[in-house]
């Protein structure tokens, strides 16, 4: 599998032109024969990337007090705890404040008041926060989050994720694709057999088709 999908990457970096800012390289799954209604048989995973991904990662997290201090150091966007009702409350701004960012933390204490007034919003996008103990540095969780992509299919057949970025180069990229691709067929019973198809294309290019071997 790995010549059909290096091939496939090699296609999607070469049939889409160079664009004014990096774009994401993008893997995508349609499955077959997979009862998705059974959230049993769901795909939810986090695969570090062996060669990461390429762009930066925005992190945010709801803290307060020396917990926001740690946050700040560690470069990321601290969301005032006080907020999160009123965001909650202002639709529009709180589905701004979800696409805005990859990933978000919480310290413990705000975490059922982030699922309350937020829980609409991040749950569907895979976004609810990770907890951070009182003990423990928001820079090591976030660290480890910066080369993680989330592979969710939730109830549908079709799914994708981010393999990376288009500077990384075939090689690399062709490490994270793979990296995917067997976490994947690690949850599917029949593993390739129940993949109707595969693609990869640029954010912005075309899809090229993985040649899959079941």
């Amino acid at each position: 599998m790995k010549e059909n999908i290096q091939s496939a990457i090699q296609q999607a970096l070469e049939g889409s032109p160079e664009r004014k800012f990096v774009e994401s390289m993008e893997i995508s799954f349609t499955l077959k024969d997979v009862d998705l209604k059974n959230p049993a048989n769901r795909i939810q995973e986090e695969v570090r990337l062996p060669s990461g991904r390429g762009k930066p990662v925005k992190i945010a997290m709801f803290a307060g007090g020396e917990m926001s201090t740690k946050a700040k150091a560690a470069g990321l966007d601290v969301i005032d705890p006080a907020t999160i009702e009123d965001i909650g409350g202002n639709r529009q701004q709180a589905r701004k404040m979800a696409n805005r960012y990859d990933f978000f933390l919480a310290e413990i204490p705000h975490m059922g008041t982030v699922g309350r007034f937020l829980g609409v919003v991040l749950g569907p996008r895979g976004k609810m926060p990770r907890p951070v103990p009182p003990n423990v540095d928001p820079a090591m969780i976030a660290s480890g989050l910066k080369d993680t992509a989330v592979v969710r299919s939730r109830d549908k057949i079709t799914f994708h994720t981010a393999l990376g970025s288009r500077e990384q180069g075939l090689d690399d990229l062709t490490m994270n694709a793979m990296a995917i691709w067997n976490r994947v067929m690690s949850k599917l019973e029949r593993g390739p057999g129940n993949i109707r198809s595969c693609y990869i294309k640029t954010s912005m290019g075309p899809s090229y088709k993985v040649e899959v071997i079941a």
